[in-house]
């Protein structure tokens, strides 16, 4: 009588457990609770995405101050804080076209090959 009263106890005990565990994921496979998990995630990601682009950001500040030491470049306190001056003067020497020098030209009838 025991042995049937507690498998009975045990069955009706495992029966409640199982079915507050599928009513959990059904709940969690609604339309409104999937649609609040993806706007969590996508939250979450906006988070990730804005600190990865300030650790870029930082990044490239202290690398442009390396190379401006590097290279001799150095704020000037009359001009803007984003303005840098240059050492000096450069000259770029622009390459000039050639028309001295004859083309070839070709005359290519379609209807020659045919």
């Amino acid at each position: 009588m025991f042995r049937r009263a507690f498998w009975f106890t045990a069955g009706a005990a495992a029966g409640v457990w199982a079915t507050t565990k599928v009513n959990r994921q059904l709940k969690k496979l609604t339309p409104e609770s999937l649609a609040a998990q993806a706007a969590d995630k996508a939250v979450e990601a906006g988070h990730r995405l804005k600190d990865f682009a300030l650790d870029v950001k930082a990044g490239m500040t202290q690398r442009e101050d390396e190379l401006n030491d590097a290279l001799g470049l150095h704020q000037d306190p009359d001009r803007p804080d984003n303005v840098t001056a240059l050492p000096g003067p450069r000259r770029l020497r622009a390459i000039e076209n050639d028309h001295t020098t004859p083309r070839p030209t070709f005359s290519y009838d379609r209807n020659e090959d045919h």
